[in-house]
């Protein structure tokens, strides 16, 4: 393990990987930010101590938290993935500029997909951000398992 510790290419891993992890991991607080400042709220017990008047306009629906909570949904199901498979493809030991460049396209485009969904960007600006990073995961996938592959 602390030979691992000392690799570039899984520094490198790790790096990345905790800034797209830390990135996903700021969308609840920016959901949070979004319900009180737009005050769309999602369960009972969130607007439980207002008046009951009041109760009934905060229990709803917003579309800009929705928007947010779509981006963060997103996260969840590119960013978990690429952790997995960046974790096996650092371990077929590539060469560390590829590594690099796999592991930069894919955090810097979960960053300009943050933007092009919280930012409401036209299309294609989100739907290209988001092609770059699974096409970056793919090609770690296609590595790993071209080197791997048992049947």
């Amino acid at each position: 393990m602390a030979k691992l510790m000392e690799d570039e290419v899984f520094k490198a891993f790790t790096t990345y990987a905790a800034i797209a992890i830390l990135k996903m991991m700021l969308m609840a607080p920016m959901t949070a930010y979004y319900r009180f400042t737009r005050g769309a709220f999602a369960n009972e017990e969130d607007v439980a101590r207002m008046p009951a008047e009041e109760r009934k306009k905060q229990l709803r629906t917003h579309p800009e938290v929705e928007r947010v909570r779509r981006c963060h949904q997103n996260d969840l199901e590119s960013i978990i993935p690429f952790v997995v498979v960046g974790l096996f493809y650092t371990l077929t030991g590539p060469e560390l500029s590829a590594a690099l460049l796999h592991f930069r396209l894919f955090a810097g485009s979960r960053i300009l997909h943050t933007i092009a969904y919280i930012g409401a960007l036209p299309q294609p600006s989100r739907a290209l951000s988001w092609i770059i990073g699974m096409l970056a995961t793919f090609s770690m996938a296609y590595r790993v398992l071209s080197i791997v592959f048992v049947l």
